[in-house]
C-alpha cells in the first residue's frame, strides 16, 4: 500500500537524531520520498500551493504498491530563495528523495544548485524561468510543462501577428520576470515589433499597480505585456481595466502567464478576450476532460487542475515509474542516474498524454493559445477558454541547440 503524508519534514529533525530501530531502518530504506515545495500562502497559492501538493498525492496513490512504499510532504518556501535553499538542504539530508515543483524562478534556480550539489533528482514544475534548462541546466534537473520561450513563443508571437508591434512590459523584479520580459522583447524585435520601454516592480510587495499602468499609458504602446504571475497578474488586468485603458483606448493585454485560477478569480466579465498560453486544459480532449473529474472533487476549493497542478501529477508518476525501473537502492545513491533512466523511458499520462524529457532537462509536450471566453460564450462552470492555436511539442520550446545548456553535446 502506498502511503502519503504532508507537513514539513524538518519538524521531525530532532526526532531523526534518536536511534532508529533496525525495522524502521529497513522500512525508510524501502521508502521514497518526495518533498513538494510551493507558495502556500502567498501570490502564487492558487496556482498550486496545496493542490500541487496532492495532486502529488493523487499520483502515488494511483502508481501502488510496486515493491516500496511513497511518502509526499508539502511546505512554503515563502517565494525566498533562502527558505528553499534551506528546506532543500534539510529535505535531502533528512532522506526526501526528489524535490517537486518549486514555482519562483529565483527559488527554482536557487534548489537547482542544492539538487546538483547533493546529487539528488530535482523536477521543476511550477518556475518559468528557460535557464534551467539552459546555461543553468544540471543533469540532476528536470523542467516540467512550460517555461518563458514557450510562453513568448506562442502568446507573445500571437499578439505581434494581430498587430500588436509596440510593447510596454510591467515586470515582477525577479529571476522570472526578467527571463519572461527577455524572451517575449526577443520575439516581439524579431517579428519587426519594438519594445517601448518597461518598469519592474518590487516582488511580492506590491499590489498597487497604478503607477507603472501610467507609465505604460505614456508610452503610447499597443501592448502592456505583463510579466508576471498569480495575484499580481489579476491585480494589473483589473486596475488597467479600471484606467479604461482596453476598452477606449484601444491597448491590448498581454497576459504572459495565465492559469485558469486567474480567470476564474478574474471572472469573464473583466478576463473575456484575453489570450493566455497553457500546456493543459481541463476541456481540452475526452482524456483532460475525464481525468480532470476524477481529480477535481479532492482538490481544494474544487479548482479544475491547471497546467502547474496537473503537471506535478505527471512528473510524479514518471519519477516514480524510473524509480520502479531501476530500483529503489540504486535510485536513491543518485540522482543523475533517476535523470538519466527518466530520459530514457518515454512520459505517458492521462494529463498530458505523451511527451519525451529531452537531454537538456526540457520536456516537450504541445502548447495551446487560448482566448477567454465572454460570459455569453460559457456554458457552465469552468468553461472559460476556446482553443486558438496548437504548436506542436518539437516546435514549442526553444530549440536544443540554442539553449547555452553544458548537458549538450555541441
Amino acid at each position: 500500500m502506498t502511503t502519503t503524508r504532508r507537513g514539513l519534514l524538518a519538524t521531525g529533525a530532532a526526532a531523526a537524531m534518536l536511534p532508529v530501530p533496525l525495522s524502521r531502518a529497513r522500512a525508510q530504506a524501502n521508502t521514497i520520498r518526495i518533498g513538494v515545495m510551493n507558495d502556500q500562502s502567498g501570490p502564487y497559492r492558487d496556482i498550486a500551493g496545496p493542490n500541487g501538493v496532492i495532486m502529488a498525492q493523487i499520483a502515488a496513490q494511483e502508481f501502488g504498491n510496486r515493491g516500496f512504499t511513497v511518502e509526499v510532504i508539502g511546505a512554503d518556501h515563502q517565494n525566498r530563495p533562502d527558505v528553499g535553499v534551506n528546506l532543500a538542504r534539510q529535505w535531502y539530508d533528512q532522506g526526501v528523495d526528489m524535490i517537486l515543483d518549486v514555482p519562483t524562478s529565483s527559488v527554482g534556480l536557487a534548489v537547482n544548485n542544492v539538487a546538483r550539489e547533493k546529487n539528488k533528482a530535482y523536477i521543476n514544475v511550477g518556475a518559468a524561468t528557460s535557464d534551467l534548462t539552459g546555461p543553468q541546466c544540471s543533469p540532476n534537473t528536470a523542467h516540467w510543462v512550460y517555461d518563458t520561450y514557450m510562453l513568448a513563443k506562442s502568446t507573445g508571437g500571437a499578439m505581434v501577428r494581430a498587430g500588436g508591434d509596440s510593447w510596454f512590459f510591467i515586470t515582477a523584479d525577479y529571476a522570472f520576470g526578467h527571463a519572461l520580459e527577455r524572451d517575449t522583447g526577443n520575439f516581439v524585435r524579431a517579428a519587426g515589433g519594438r519594445v517601448m520601454g518597461q518598469v519592474r516592480y518590487p516582488f511580492p510587495a506590491t499590489s498597487d499597480f497604478s503607477s507603472f499602468i501610467l507609465q505604460a499609458q505614456a508610452s503610447r504602446a499597443k501592448v502592456i505585456g505583463l510579466a508576471n504571475a498569480g495575484a499580481d497578474t489579476i491585480n494589473s488586468i483589473k486596475q488597467i481595466a479600471e484606467f479604461g485603458l482596453t476598452r477606449r483606448g484601444g491597448v491590448k493585454i498581454a497576459a504572459l502567464l495565465m492559469f485558469i485560477a486567474d480567470v476564474h478569480g478574474l471572472g469573464l466579465e473583466t478576463g473575456q478576450g484575453l489570450v493566455m498560453t497553457e500546456s493543459f486544459y481541463w476541456d481540452l480532449n475526452d482524456r483532460s476532460r475525464a481525468f480532470s473529474r476524477r481529480v477535481q472533487p479532492r482538490l481544494n476549493n474544487r479548482h479544475m487542475p491547471n497546467m502547474v497542478t496537473a503537471g506535478n501529477y505527471s512528473a510524479t508518476l514518471h519519477y516514480l515509474k524510473a524509480v520502479a525501473d531501476m530500483g529503489v537502492p540504486a535510485s536513491k545513491a543518485s540522482g543523475i542516474e533517476v535523470l538519466n533512466r527518466m530520459k530514457a523511458m518515454p512520459i505517458e499520462d492521462e494529463a498530458f498524454g505523451r511527451g519525451t524529457l529531452r537531454q537538456d532537462g526540457r520536456v516537450l509536450i504541445p502548447s495551446y493559445l487560448f482566448e477567454v471566453k465572454s460570459p455569453g460564450e460559457s456554458s457552465g462552470p469552468w468553461d472559460y477558454m476556446k482553443l486558438l492555436q496548437t504548436t506542436p511539442a518539437e516546435e514549442a520550446f526553444r530549440p536544443l541547440a540554442e539553449g547555452n545548456c553544458p548537458l549538450v553535446r555541441s
